[in-house]
């Protein structure tokens, strides 16, 4: 939503004029923008404090790479871009219309077909990122644009190449919860398997007006994402396998005197959560959910593949 510049804000950027705000956080903030020529855009900035950090630098810098890798066709095309300047900037197309999340809460959930052709573009998008082995890590309904030439991926952020880890603290969760990986939300890993988990909370949102673990505090949810089986209450029965199977938990090995006890209440748990889905009753409020720190130790467990982000997998998203 465009809101007034502040008193705070440039008038100029470079060679753009500054017309209005489009958005603004820990990072940063996107202004609209136009150029001498008349090309109105979307212009991202980095805070000046956060500018003097190396680290936060390189991630800008890599934000702009993967804009540019995945190209106007499934994101906002990049326009111009200097991540080497006193204030990193990166401007790209300005994308009309709303994020995903907004038109499922003005409009409701989307019917089967949109779900399926989101799902497919959203593939699409993925696809093209992991074959240049970069991974999204926060792919959800907010980052994905619905426009009339189809839905749009934004928000590079914290975006990365495949197994770099250099940019991330092991242990340390980067994303947001609701739609995190069970491996990204213990600080591990993020593998392209953690962007398919992602794509299918999305579409869950997308065509059941809810995510696949809920909402609450970010200590319930990182709970429910490493252990909760995800709820695909309202999802269409044709997309339910492939969603379920693309939000298959990779746990870590865990062992304990107390996991035996503690996959028994899981296991009850969720037949009870099932016979209230049944029987139409409303789930328990989840205010008692314990901290990820305090949950008891697991079994190991071989870890099983989500599907990958191929032409195939996107026929039937």
């Amino acid at each position: 939503m465009l809101s007034p510049l502040t008193h705070d804000d440039p008038r100029n950027l470079s060679r753009y004029l500054l017309l209005a705000r489009l958005g603004s956080g820990g990072m940063g903030t996107v202004y609209l923008a136009r150029n001498p020529g008349g090309r109105t855009v979307a212009l991202k900035t980095m805070h000046a404090a956060i500018a003097a950090d190396p680290a936060a630098r390189t991630r800008f810098r890599l934000e702009t790479d993967a804009a540019r890798i995945i190209g106007s066709q499934h994101g906002a095309a990049v326009v111009d871009a200097d991540p080497l300047a006193e204030t990193p900037w990166l401007a790209t197309e300005y994308v009309l219309g709303p994020p995903l999340d907004d038109a499922v809460t003005l409009c409701g959930p989307l019917p089967e077909p949109s779900v399926r052709a989101l799902g497919a573009a959203l593939a699409g998008a993925l696809g093209q990122l992991h074959s240049s082995d970069v991974v999204h890590r926060d792919l959800k309904p907010s980052n994905v644009m619905v426009t009339a030439y189809g839905p749009k991926v934004i928000d590079f952020g914290i975006a990365r190449a495949a197994g770099d880890d250099r940019l991330t603290r092991m242990g340390v969760a980067a994303g947001t919860p609701a739609f995190m990986s069970p491996e990204q939300a213990t600080g591990q890993e993020h593998t392209s398997a953690g962007d398919v988990f992602a794509l299918a909370g999305v579409l869950v949102y997308a065509a059941a007006g809810h995510g696949p673990f809920g909402t609450g505090q970010a200590a319930d949810l990182l709970y429910r994402v490493r252990y909760a089986e995800p709820d695909l209450t309202g999802a269409p029965e044709a997309l339910a396998p492939i969603l379920a199977r693309c939000l298959l938990s990779i746990r870590m090995p865990r062992t304990g005197p107390s996991h035996r006890a503690h996959r028994a209440s899981a296991s009850s748990r969720a037949r009870s959560a099932s016979s209230r889905r049944t029987a139409g009753t409303s789930p328990p409020s989840t205010s008692t959910t314990r901290p990820c720190s305090d949950a008891p130790a697991l079994p190991p467990r071989q870890p099983r593949t989500r599907p990958t982000c191929t032409a195939s997998t996107r026929r039937t998203p």
